[in-house]
């Protein structure tokens, strides 16, 4: 054990310590300047956004695993080949800050805090899912994280609503709202965007753009897929959703540009969903095979990652693989407690429908069924 110990030193010693990189430059809509055109990252940087990413692509193929032989059931939205997006976003920003999305929900509870165990425990209806087994695969919550979205687009009102509070209250604290392609053209949007201008909010308008909304591409469903450009007086950026470097760099600015006071921006990511809408979805009656196996060959965020980092001496292909096998250890252990945790009791039925508020009754499926409401 101790020379193994004195190798793996010596090793590390033959790392850069950072590197830089020429990142893809954004498109830009109604701005002068936009995001930089290079990114220095450090090693602990490019392990920790590896460690991430890898471990939401495991969690995700686990689920998947799950759905199959009907552990999970009911509705469930995978987020693999869209990491750099959530792990990119969570770098850019403060704990502090805050966060609201739709229903493909997975990736961002995870990088806002939520154990891997508490999230699969969740997808399986259990006791100790971080909603206690009542929120399932969409409804997923954690400190200055607002879910987890059924609704198509209605966490975007509700995002600028955050955003009002953050201003309300003074605090230096930042709203990214998102919401997918699909979403993009509806009403409650461009009214959102509306009030957001007027009042200056500090909210990040995000458009995750991957390409198809459920079974419809972006070019059937959108007159102009230039979503960055649909704030019309609100400035917007276009950037490679596949790259978390790019993605880091623009929540970056755009964070600043709402945290100076100038008001809201519009953030467009461009990014590539493997699975199928949901997992309802078998993803290739609108799209070939072909598609996605190139989109993996050449876009895939997590080799991309991996790539730099071993052509920049920022990491080994042997110390990536042993990350990968300890993610997957964690994934095997948290698929094994979501699988023997206990579900909720009945009783738990109609708890923590208000926040500290004396119990009530609540009625049951008949007049004679009650159930206790405890806060």
């Amino acid at each position: 054990v101790v020379s193994r110990v004195v190798v793996a030193s010596r090793n590390y010693a033959d790392f850069a310590s950072e590197a830089t990189f020429d990142i893809k430059k954004c498109d830009l809509h109604r701005l002068e300047e936009g995001p930089p055109v290079t990114a220095v990252l450090t090693r602990e940087e490019g392990l920790h956004y590896y460690r991430t990413m890898q471990t939401i692509r495991r969690m995700e193929l686990k689920s998947d695993q799950l759905y199959k032989q009907k552990i999970i059931r009911g509705f469930c939205h995978l987020y693999d080949g869209q990491e750099a997006c959530c792990v990119g976003l969570e770098a850019a920003i403060n704990p502090t800050d805050h966060l609201i999305t739709a229903y493909r929900a997975h990736g961002y509870a995870y990088t806002r805090g939520t154990a891997v165990r508490e999230i699969l425990a969740e997808l399986t209806g259990r006791k100790g899912g971080c909603a206690k087994g009542k929120g399932g695969s969409m409804h997923m919550y954690a400190h200055n994280f607002y879910g987890g979205n059924g609704i198509v687009g209605a966490q975007v009102p509700l995002g600028a609503g955050i955003a009002l509070a953050c201003k309300y209250f003074g605090k230096d604290e930042i709203c990214l709202t998102l919401y997918g392609d699909g979403a993009a053209n509806q009403g409650q949007i461009f009214e959102t965007y509306n009030m957001a201008a007027l009042w200056k909010l500090p909210c990040i308008f995000i458009c995750e753009n991957n390409r198809y909304g459920m079974g419809t591409s972006v070019e059937r469903a959108a007159a102009s897929t230039d979503y960055y450009k649909r704030g019309d007086y609100i400035p917007g950026i276009r950037v490679d959703g596949m790259d978390i470097l790019c993605v880091r760099e623009a929540t970056k600015f755009a964070a600043e540009h709402c945290r100076s006071g100038k008001g809201p921006m519009l953030m467009e990511l461009q990014t590539y969903r493997y699975h199928g809408h949901s997992m309802s979805d078998p993803g290739i009656s609108y799209r070939t095979r072909e598609e996605i196996q190139e989109v993996r060959s050449k876009s895939d965020p997590i080799t991309l990652l991996k790539d730099r980092m071993v052509n920049n001496s920022l990491s080994s292909v042997e110390e990536l693989k042993e990350i990968d096998v300890e993610v997957r250890k964690e994934i095997e252990e948290a698929a094994q407690f979501a699988t023997t945790d206990p579900e909720p009791p009945l009783e738990e039925l109609g708890n923590h429908i208000y926040k500290n508020e004396p119990p009530f009754e609540v009625r049951g499926p008949s007049q004679w069924i009650k159930y206790k409401s405890v806060g």
